[in-house]
């Protein structure tokens, strides 16, 4: 496995809040889409954030476009990592810690999706919803957990879906992979109650990512419809009847990593219009 972390510093706002000051948070999949919100917002709270993904060109590309989002006193760096590789997942995490310092907040945001029939659906998609939706916040969560359980105090919150809280057709792989990651933060949030940990997950509906824009083409090609068709299509499960905007998804997620939403454990927000009441 390769690993790289690249770190800046750049001079604080004058307006800015500090809440996260002092902290240092790990974003999976944060090179693009819901995972660079999440990683903008953070900073502009003054945490320092490692952003995690496969490939380093999009992480350096990341990192340059973020970096005027450092406070004072905090850093920005990036590693190359597989979520779905335990042995790589638990090295990657010990030179995160020791260039940056130890990880107070996780957030599991990396994931995969695929569509088939369930008929069609074959043991290497499942295995790969599931080893990229479900492990990987499992191997991610077991590499940081030693530390906040050292420090007393951390903040854990998946991002997962509405796919996590309902059905839908043709994607039976990912939605069980989803509903896994709801399972398995509800009974960490228990484990973890008293230690100064908090559990969460987000789940956005129809979000403006790259990874929608793959749902619109696979409709178009499997269709017929149109690319404005498609996205109208998708847009209509929300009751706004429009898409999420990733920084909305962030929003959620930055609320829950704050001291002051402590007594938030446990919980599974749905970021998504009112599509799920």
């Amino acid at each position: 496995m390769t690993m790289q972390i690249k770190s800046t510093a750049a001079a604080a706002s004058a307006t800015a809040r500090a809440d996260l000051s002092g902290k240092h948070a790990l974003v999976t999949g944060g090179a693009q889409g819901i995972g660079a919100s999440i990683a903008r917002a953070l900073l502009a709270q003054g945490a320092s954030v490692t952003i995690a993904g496969r490939t380093a060109a999009s992480l350096q590309a990341a990192v340059l476009t973020l970096q005027a989002e450092v406070q004072a006193g905090a850093r920005l760096d990036y590693v190359v990592l597989d979520v779905s590789d335990a042995a790589g997942v638990e090295l990657a995490v010990a030179k995160v810690h020791a260039a940056g310092g130890a990880i107070d907040i996780l957030i599991n945001n990396a994931g995969q999706a695929a569509a088939a029939p369930f008929l069609k659906t074959d043991a290497e998609l499942w295995q790969r919803m599931l080893d990229v939706n479900l492990s990987g916040s499992f191997h991610c969560t077991q590499a940081v957990l030693p530390a906040m359980l050292q420090a007393g105090w951390g903040r854990i919150v998946n991002v997962v879906s509405t796919a996590g809280l309902t059905g839908y057709a043709y994607v039976a792989a990912y939605c069980a992979a989803k509903h896994g990651v709801i399972g398995l933060t509800r009974a960490l949030a228990l484990e973890l109650a008293t230690k100064g940990i908090t559990v969460n997950a987000v789940c956005p509906g129809y979000t403006e990512t790259d990874l929608l824009q793959q749902a619109v083409q696979n409709i178009v090609e499997k269709t017929g419809r149109s690319e404005q068709q498609a996205r109208a299509e998708l847009a209509a499960a929300n009751p706004q009847r429009r898409l999420v905007q990733p920084d909305e998804v962030a929003n959620a997620v930055l609320w829950l990593c704050l001291p002051q939403s402590a007594a938030m454990n446990g919980q599974s927000i749905a970021v998504a219009g009112g599509e799920l009441l």
